[in-house]
Parts: C-alpha cells; sequence; structure tokens
C-alpha cells in the first residue's frame, strides 16, 4: 500500500480559540492515538490532499518535529457549509496488532449480463477490512465474469485472504440489473440471450 508523508508541529495550547486560529491560517489540528501517550499536533491543510481527496487507502507516515510514526487517517471532520477540513484523527500502527481500514472495491472480468444490456450497479463500492499492516490489500478483487443479468455478488462469495472482512456475508456488493426491454422474460429466454451474447 502506498505511504503518504504528513510534516507535522507540536500544539502548545489546545483551545478553542487555538484551534480556530490553525484552521484560519490553513492548518488542520491534529491527535495522535494509539501509542503510550495522545500528541496533540497541527499540520498545512495541504497535505491531507493525497490521503482525503482519493478513494484509495494509504499509510501514513508523520514527522512531527522529528518525531517519526506510521499510523493511518482513523477519522476526520469537515465543514459542513465550506468543507474545510476541521480535525484529524491518526492511529499509531504497530507490527503485530492488527487494524481496521475501508478499502475499496474493484471489479474484474467481463459480466455477461453487462454484455447482454444489463446494468453494472457497485453497492458498496468499500468493505471494512481488518489485518496486519502488513497484510492489508490496496483494494478487494471482486471478479464479475459469472455475473448474469439479475444477479449479485455477495460478500460471503469472496476468496479469503490474509484479511478478515466485517462486513456480513449478506452484504450485495455489485449486482446486474436487467434493463426495461427485458423486464417480464423468464430465466430461460435471459439464459438463451446471454448465451447467444456470449458466442
Amino acid at each position: 500500500m502506498r505511504t503518504v508523508e504528513i510534516i507535522g508541529y507540536k500544539r502548545a495550547n489546545l483551545g478553542k480559540s487555538e484551534s480556530k486560529r490553525l484552521r484560519n491560517e490553513g492548518q488542520v489540528p491534529c491527535v495522535l492515538y494509539g501509542g503510550s501517550e495522545q500528541v496533540h499536533f497541527y499540520a498545512p491543510a495541504i497535505q491531507f490532499r493525497d490521503i482525503v481527496y482519493t478513494p484509495e487507502p494509504a499509510f501514513v507516515k508523520l514527522n512531527i518535529e522529528g518525531y517519526e510514526v506510521e499510523a493511518i487517517l482513523q477519522d476526520s471532520q469537515f465543514h459542513p457549509v465550506s468543507e474545510v477540513m476541521l480535525h484529524a484523527d491518526f492511529l499509531q500502527l504497530f507490527k503485530g496488532k492488527q487494524i481496521k481500514m475501508d478499502i475499496p472495491v474493484k471489479t474484474t472480468g467481463t459480466s455477461p449480463g453487462v454484455a447482454n444490456g444489463g446494468a453494472l450497479t457497485i453497492k458498496k463500492p468499500k468493505l471494512s477490512v481488518q489485518a496486519l499492516p502488513k497484510d492489508m490489500p490496496d483494494h478487494i478483487a471482486v471478479d464479475i465474469s459469472e455475473l448474469k443479468l439479475g444477479k449479485s455478488t455477495k460478500v460471503g462469495e469472496l476468496p479469503k485472504g490474509d484479511y478478515t472482512i466485517l462486513n456480513s456475508p449478506l452484504v450485495t456488493i455489485a449486482s446486474v440489473a436487467i434493463p426495461r426491454a427485458l423486464r417480464g422474460k423468464s430465466a430461460e429466454e435471459l439464459e438463451a440471450e446471454e448465451a447467444e451474447a456470449a458466442e
């Protein structure tokens, strides 16, 4: 998994007025959890661009005035109107300790249902995954090559990996909707049309 570096600076004052001043200067107040003690710091908002505004997950290399740790962005808060980043929580990583992250889904293969006019819908673009940092995947591959019209792929059907997917096995990840022109046809007719499209 990719790593993004964030350079931060320790906070001397933790009051609301100080937090407001930092935000007005384009800084984001932050807290690092998970270690022997919490570390309060701030970092320029522009540094969060490669973590927050992308679907790709990332580890974070924090450098707080020379104090370097590996972490993940655990939580972030934004202003409801301006969407300015208000606060960030980081969780420190340790080699033998499992973590939880939201990992994006990526489809592989070609769905016969889509080839026959159906529309592929990704119902769950991200899955909650628990793993050791070294085993955390960049993405979860979902094979749709057997996905026919009106069918779906569920979490429980995914192959096992060196990680645990925390979502219910019954949760639908992807499905192929039957187009209006084909609604009302029997399953046998749809399968015959799919077979023709495959040929």
